[in-house]
C-alpha cells in the first residue's frame, strides 16, 4: 500500500513562506491525485490544493494566490510551496493521495501521512 510522509512545516510569521514536501512510497505517483488539506483545532480537515496525474492542479480559494501545489515524479514526492502567510493558515497540514482522479471529499483518499505542523503567528 501507498505509504506518505509529510516534512517541511515550522513556525513562521506573517507574511513568511514555508515549503511542505510529502514523499510517496509503495506506488508511483505518475497516475496518482495527490492533496494537501489542513485540519485547525476545532475545525473539519479541509482540502487545500491538489493535483493531477497530468500536472493540472486545483486550489481552495483562500489560497489561491499564495499557495502553489507541485510534484516530482521521479523523486515520488509532492510539494506545497506556501507564501504570504496569514495566522488562519496555521493547522496541522496533511498529505493524501489515491488512484487516478482528484477528489475533494475526504473520504474519498484512503491513503494520508502523519501531518506537519504549520504555525503562522
Amino acid at each position: 500500500h501507498v505509504q506518505l510522509v509529510e516534512s517541511g512545516g515550522g513556525s513562521v510569521r506573517t507574511g513568511g513562506s514555508l515549503r511542505l514536501s510529502c514523499a510517496v512510497s509503495g506506488y508511483s505517483i505518475t497516475t496518482y491525485c495527490l492533496a494537501w488539506f489542513r485540519q485547525a483545532p476545532g475545525k473539519e480537515r479541509e482540502g487545500v490544493a491538489d493535483i493531477r496525474g497530468d500536472g493540472r492542479s486545483t486550489y481552495t480559494d483562500s489560497v489561491k494566490g499564495r499557495f502553489t501545489i507541485s510534484k516530482d515524479n521521479a523523486e515520488n514526492t509532492v510539494y506545497l510551496q506556501m507564501t504570504s502567510l496569514i495566522p488562519e493558515d496555521t493547522a496541522m497540514y496533511y498529505c493524501a493521495a489515491r488512484p487516478g482522479a482528484c477528489r475533494w471529499n475526504v473520504g474519498d483518499f484512503n491513503n494520508w501521512g502523519q501531518g506537519t505542523q504549520v504555525t503562522v503567528s
